[in-house]
């Protein structure tokens, strides 16, 4: 869902979270991921992870973006678009190098 139209009180599926639709709640539940709940205390580089292993598949990296953007989400920050956290990607790859 566009993360400005994201209700917070209203989040009741996975397509209700902000930057998810059908192809991410598919992915999500792929990780055995089937209710916003679901996703707290997870690390989105973990789910990138397992993701590209169950799928024997390399993934777009922008992947990792939305899946930062949609736990964080759920540790109660405001919805903003994936693109906003291109940047903490890349500096959280960079330490993994």
């Amino acid at each position: 869902m566009n993360p400005q139209k994201v209700d917070r009180d209203k989040v009741r599926t996975l397509t209700d979270l902000p930057n998810v639709g059908k192809a991410t709640a598919a992915d999500f539940q792929l990780l055995g991921i089937n209710k916003p709940e679901d996703l707290l205390g997870r690390d989105a580089l973990r789910l990138y992870k397992d993701l590209c292993h169950i799928t024997q598949a390399h993934h777009d990296p922008c992947v990792i973006d939305v899946f930062i953007s949609v736990v964080k989400f759920m540790q109660g920050e405001p919805a903003r678009p994936w693109w906003e956290y291109t940047g903490e990607r890349k500096a959280m790859l960079n330490l993994l190098v």
